[in-house]
């Protein structure tokens, strides 16, 4: 394991001497526009596991992705290696069909302090709710990105992600009910405290995630990738294309649907992802939104 083949991989060709926001801004847009947020091992036999060394090799020579638990565990074996302070943080992510936060601690973050400054590093939400930039750890302030405003609000030692979008374009009406698409233009994202974590408050989680049939993330095969401009997704059968603001306070969403043979060629041409097993792709109608 080496930071030139990570660097290789992400495309990153700029200084590491410096363990400054500009350089960490830099490396975090090059991982989220290289490394996709994806769930496809489960839709095709494979077993996702978090030692790192798997989750290495996985990423980096078998230039796939992952979900929260290996990009943002690399990320941080990264950025430590390159002498940035960071520590693990866990959140409940928001279920917006039921309107309330899960009980279990599913999504891991990366904590990152600079001069003093706390930031949250995430390269493991993926579509609109993917941050762009290391987030300041500051309650009550606006942080407009490409993908739209962020905010962290703070109550009682809980810390809140929520995120405002653009107004949305949609040109094949077919979708402009899709339960992919989100409705409300405030979302909840997730939810956390500032307790340290470790890569084994997740193996339970890990396990869960990819077995119960009451998990997302058996329920939908799920790639997607960010932009220059926007993101990609591809979710079951449902290839998404956004471009942010595409227009004055607008994004772009065009979407198309796949036929079953030409899902393996788009993973190829849209993500750069070659699966070394056969894919099964799925999605049960319900909570992933765009």
């Amino acid at each position: 394991m080496n930071l030139e083949e990570y660097f290789a991989r992400t495309g990153y060709k700029g200084s590491t001497e410096k363990q400054d926001l500009e350089t960490l801004t830099d490396i975090f847009q090059h991982h989220i526009r290289a490394v996709p947020f994806e769930n496809l091992s489960i839709h095709c036999g494979e077993k996702i596991t978090l030692e790192l060394e798997h989750v290495y090799n996985k990423i980096v020579r078998r230039k796939r992705g992952g979900w929260c638990m290996e990009n943002n565990q690399l990320l941080g074996w990264v950025l430590k290696s390159l002498g940035y302070d960071t520590s693990f943080l866990g959140a409940y992510v928001f279920n917006p069909q039921q309107n309330a936060y899960a009980t279990l601690m599913t999504h891991l973050v990366v904590k990152v302090v600079i001069d003093g400054k706390a930031y949250i590093v995430d390269g493991g939400f993926g579509v609109s709710y993917q941050m762009w930039q290391p987030m300041e750890l500051v309650s009550g302030k606006d942080q407009p990105q490409a993908p739209g405003v962020f905010r962290f609000t703070e109550k009682n030692s809980v810390w809140y992600l929520e995120k405002m979008r653009r107004k949305q374009y949609i040109p094949n009406q077919s979708f402009s009910n899709s339960d992919l698409l989100e409705k409300k233009e405030c979302r909840k994202v997730y939810m956390f405290s500032l307790e340290p974590r470790t890569v084994e408050d997740f193996r339970f989680q890990c396990q869960y995630l990819q077995t119960s049939p009451d998990s997302l993330f058996t329920k939908k095969s799920i790639c997607t990738l960010q932009t220059t401009d926007g993101f990609r997704a591809l979710i079951g059968w449902t290839l998404t294309e956004t471009t942010y603001n595409y227009k004055e306070n607008m994004d772009l969403v065009e979407f198309v649907t796949l036929e079953d043979e030409e899902v393996e060629k788009t993973l190829k041409e849209k993500f750069n992802i070659a699966l070394e097993r056969k894919l099964v792709p799925i999605n049960v109608k319900g909570s992933y939104t765009i």
